[in-house]
């Protein structure tokens, strides 16, 4: 440990939802490997800012420590990206750290990423099963099709996607749009074997109100993406799935 090197945090606090934001400073020492959750661990065992004084322990959110989980989604110097996979050596100081600004602030760091499962909710992107008995083998996928699912299905519902869209507002209501992770998982569960068996009410859930049509196409979303998620690839087709079934339902009529 290079007893002559620190790091600095500068945190954006907020003791709670709707209270003002405030700002502190921290400096720990240097060590290496630390990334932006092990230096806010060594913030919390001594909560004292660069001024010298003792305030309560900076909040934030975090669990598998390995981009996997998306829950430490953060800020880190203006950027939206993964806490765990942020490397202090490779941050300019003082590091800003600063809560996502798409989605309600709980506390500090932590904000409420209800909205996010809310969504997938209504463009029903999951797959009724019943397994309660053995289905047996499925259907065989070509290795394109597999390629494809395997891209969508690494999302992790970070948020960042959301965080850097032109179109996902924080006060949008629950008629807001969707974001491009639930296109993108309305997709893949499009693709499955037993998902296209309700394929129809999934895609007229994307056009409804706060679906596809409200994507500016900005492609922010493919840029952002921690996991290398096709967004815009996603967006795309399902903008053709869903063209093709406003004519069906046209000729219908």
């Amino acid at each position: 440990m290079d007893a002559t090197r620190s790091i600095e945090l500068r945190i954006r606090r907020q003791d709670g939802p709707g209270k003002p934001s405030y700002w502190h400073t921290f400096r720990i020492p240097w060590a290496p490997q630390h990334n932006v959750l092990s230096a806010l661990m060594e913030v919390r065992r001594r909560p004292v800012t660069a001024s010298g004084e003792h305030v309560p322990a900076p909040v934030w959110d975090a669990s598998c420590l390995e981009e996997v989980c998306g829950a430490c989604t953060m800020l880190v110097n203006g950027r939206v990206r993964q806490a765990c996979t942020a490397l202090v050596d490779q941050l300019d100081q003082p590091i800003t750290l600063e809560p996502m600004t798409k989605f309600p602030v709980v506390r500090d760091l932590v904000v409420d990423r209800r909205r996010i499962f809310e969504s997938f909710k209504r463009v029903q992107a999951w797959i009724p099963i019943d397994g309660t008995y053995d289905l047996g083998p499925g259907p065989r996928m070509s290795p394109e099709e597999q390629e494809l699912r395997y891209a969508l299905d690494r999302c992790i519902a970070c948020g960042c996607c959301m965080e850097v869209c032109p179109q996902f507002h924080r006060d949008a209501g629950p008629q807001g749009f969707v974001g491009a992770a639930s296109i993108g998982q309305s997709l893949l569960m499009n693709l499955h074997p037993s998902g296209k068996l309700s394929r129809t009410d999934r895609l007229h859930a994307m056009m409804g109100p706060g679906g596809i049509q409200d994507c500016g196409n900005a492609q922010a979303c493919v840029e952002a993406c921690p996991k290398g998620i096709p967004l815009t690839d996603a967006i795309a087709e399902m903008g053709r799935q869903t063209t093709v079934q406003w004519v069906k339902d046209l000729i219908r009529r």
